[in-house]
């Protein structure tokens, strides 16, 4: 039953990592005005969001042995992507609009949610 927990962990991590992926590299490029935030800076968030997304589901699919510490792993990514963003909104804070803003503090507040519960998986 446990692994069953971590494989779920897994998909919804993959799937948040697609969401973020798609908003970032489709949607929001094409509105970065109303963001702020570099069109080039969000081409590389989205592609980390990609990477996190094809290590997260491969974890699901292939149920690797040591998914805690996979799971571990992706927590870790997961913590260090919100720091960058976190760092990246301090660089660029004077572009940043409230909406844009308010698009990554929720962002960072949902990860680093998620993250805690990867976290809290790994130690049981």
């Amino acid at each position: 039953m446990e692994n069953l927990a971590i494989r779920k962990l897994f998909l919804i991590d993959s799937v948040g990592a697609l969401l973020s992926s798609v908003l970032l590299g489709l949607v929001l490029v094409h509105y970065h005005s109303l963001i702020g935030m570099p069109v080039p800076i969000l081409r590389v968030l989205a592609g980390v969001a990609v990477l996190f997304m094809i290590y997260s589901f491969s974890c699901y699919y292939i149920n690797p042995v040591n998914a805690k510490a996979r799971l571990r792993t992706i927590a870790i990514a997961n913590l260090l992507y919100c720091v960058t963003t976190l760092i990246l909104m301090g660089i660029y804070f004077d572009m940043l609009t409230l909406l844009g803003l308010t698009y990554f503090i929720l962002e960072i507040l949902v990860i680093t949610f998620l993250a805690r519960f990867e976290f809290k998986s790994t130690l049981s």
